[in-house]
């Protein structure tokens, strides 16, 4: 390519003067010959990287195949199944139901039904129907007075300024419509979540934007302002989330405006980088008393934290914390690590946290061990884009289920992955004023109300066709998982439940259990990882 580009330099350019008159084509070449060497002698001498200085000008082909590697492979070279994270039958699924239009599928699964870990279901062969009454769950535990009646799936944690103000305000509208609540982020209740008075859970988090003074430091008079409100319904404090556990909040310094600076207290000069621990919650116990102090200030709403679980004895130790202080959040969202809307370290996002179903066992289980089951309410966050992610989710533990990126894919999003360059191309994670118009607020709302309603259809009816009445019922042991060997196992059976009150009562437990519980403690987060983990077959042998 060296040797073309001074064919072209020399031979070309002298070729081109030569044929050169008034005809268009003549000047055509002349400017190509020109323009190539200019850019090639640049590539040669100044270029840094090492493909122009080696192909000059035609390094450029590469680099511009490369833009487009993400659509070329979603729409030319995946097949329906096999595409991270959602894969073009999960968003088609989305997108059928968003838009009230056939979701059935025609001439069998394209699924390995017995492939390793594949999750299926039993059915009976006398269904039932869900009733309405039981269609709504109760948030708020007995020191809450104003407790809330939440969907079975609502709209998980997404800030203005991750999205656009169109998208805000169309998940917000759809949620209204649909019955739901919105979760804003940790991005603060901004106006676009509150114009159209959908039910809201304000998320606080660890920088504390939209109650913080001008040293970043927790403002109590600005929080209870905003949080007597009546569209706020709960409060949630964010310990982590998913995508990125152990590390702050990340807003890109390309998407933040004057209007986003505003309403968070931060400087538009770089990227918003949230601390990784909450200021006001650095200890189990500090945690519950900020619970407590939210609560009041709130007028007695339901308040609760998220967090992507970890280290097992770590969520235990905030378990002692309740029994020592008395102080019970009234939910707790888990997190899965499967999660995530935005801008994420790579390793942070492939190698941090347990996945939600994991994680929601885990919790339910732990809570059944301390007797506070009964008191709070679980809500698991990541991956939910059909009814079967629900019904999982609600059998292995969780009261409620939030969805962040199907509700994104509802609005119109194409996971084209751009969510953290402001290049959003459908105008959903975007501050760009020009790109974000795509998104009418009217249609799109719609769009979410769709898919809620028609997921919650599909969710009942799948209950129904186990033989139950009611989503409550629904038990760990009914999701089957493919195991090793080919044969089916109920999901949870390589961890042995906690009976009521086992670890408060010294109750007899799997040594796992035991080990956890033994190293945690109510004065700190950390706790030593000296557990090994191995299969249930040689515990057993042990």
């Amino acid at each position: 390519m060296q040797l073309i580009y001074w064919l072209i330099a020399s031979v070309g350019n002298l070729l081109a003067l030569y044929f050169l008159s008034t005809s268009p084509l003549s000047i055509l070449l002349l400017v190509f010959t020109v323009c190539y060497t200019v850019i090639g002698f640049y590539d040669l001498k100044f270029s840094s990287h090492n493909l122009n200085r080696l192909y000059p000008v035609v390094a450029y082909l590469r680099y511009f195949l490369e833009s487009y590697r993400i659509e070329i492979q979603q729409y030319f070279i995946a097949n329906d199944t096999e595409e991270r994270p959602f894969n073009r039958e999960q968003r088609s699924l989305v997108y059928q139901r968003a838009k009230n239009v056939r979701d059935t599928i025609a001439f069998g699964t394209q699924r390995n039904l017995l492939e390793e870990n594949y999750l299926s279901l039993w059915h009976s062969l006398s269904p039932k129907k869900v009733s309405d009454k039981v269609k709504r769950i109760r948030f708020g535990g007995p020191d809450c007075t104003q407790p809330y009646e939440a969907s079975y799936l609502n709209i998980s944690a997404m800030s203005f300024g991750s999205l656009s103000a169109n998208a805000i305000e169309a998940l917000n509208l759809g949620a209204k419509q649909a019955g739901c609540f919105h979760n804003t982020g940790e991005g603060g209740a901004s106006p676009y979540h509150l114009k159209h008075g959908g039910d809201l859970v304000w998320q606080i988090g660890s920088g504390l934007f939209g109650c913080r003074d001008d040293e970043g430091n927790f403002n109590p008079a600005s929080f209870e302002i905003m949080a007597k409100r009546p569209q706020i319904k709960m409060i949630e404090i964010k310990l982590s989330q998913g995508a990125k556990p152990g590390h702050g909040g990340v807003l890109p310094k390309a998407k933040i405006t004057r209007e986003i600076a505003g309403i968070r207290h931060i400087p538009m000069d770089r990227d918003c980088v949230s601390p990784a621990v909450n200021p006001e919650c650095t200890t189990p116990i500090a945690l519950l008393n900020f619970v407590a102090r939210l609560r009041k200030l709130s007028g007695g709403k339901p308040v609760g934290f998220k967090l992507c679980i970890g280290n097992p004895a770590e969520f235990l130790g905030i378990c002692k914390a309740m029994i020592e202080t008395g102080i019970t959040p009234d939910f707790i969202t888990v997190d899965g690590a499967e999660g995530g809307t935005g801008a994420a370290p790579v390793e942070f996002t492939n190698r941090l946290g347990m996945v939600c179903l994991e994680a929601v066992y885990f919790v339910h289980n732990a809570l059944i061990g301390v007797g506070l089951r009964d008191k709070i309410r679980i809500i698991a966050s990541g991956k939910t884009a059909s009814s079967f992610d629900l019904l999982a989710k609600i059998a292995l533990g969780a009261d409620t289920v939030n969805a962040a990126r199907t509700m994104m894919l509802a609005l119109g999003c194409i996971q084209s992955r751009h969510c953290n360059t402001n290049q959003c191309p459908t105008g959903v994670a975007t501050q760009d004023p020009a790109r974000a118009k795509a998104i009418n607020v009217q249609q799109k709302s719609l769009r979410v109300r769709n898919f809620h309603h028609n997921t919650l259809e599909s969710f009942y009816e799948l209950v129904g066709s186990m033989g139950l009445d009611d989503p409550a019922k629904l038990l760990p042991q009914m999701i089957k998982r493919r195991s090793p060997y080919g044969l089916l196992m109920s999901m949870g059976s390589l961890i042995k439940p906690v009976a009521p009150n086992a670890l408060i009562e010294n109750g007899e437990l799997d040594d796992a259990w035991q080990i956890w519980w033994d190293s945690c403690r109510a004065e700190q987060f950390y706790a030593e990882d000296v557990f090994f983990l191995k299969s249930p077959e040689f515990r057993h042998q042990a």
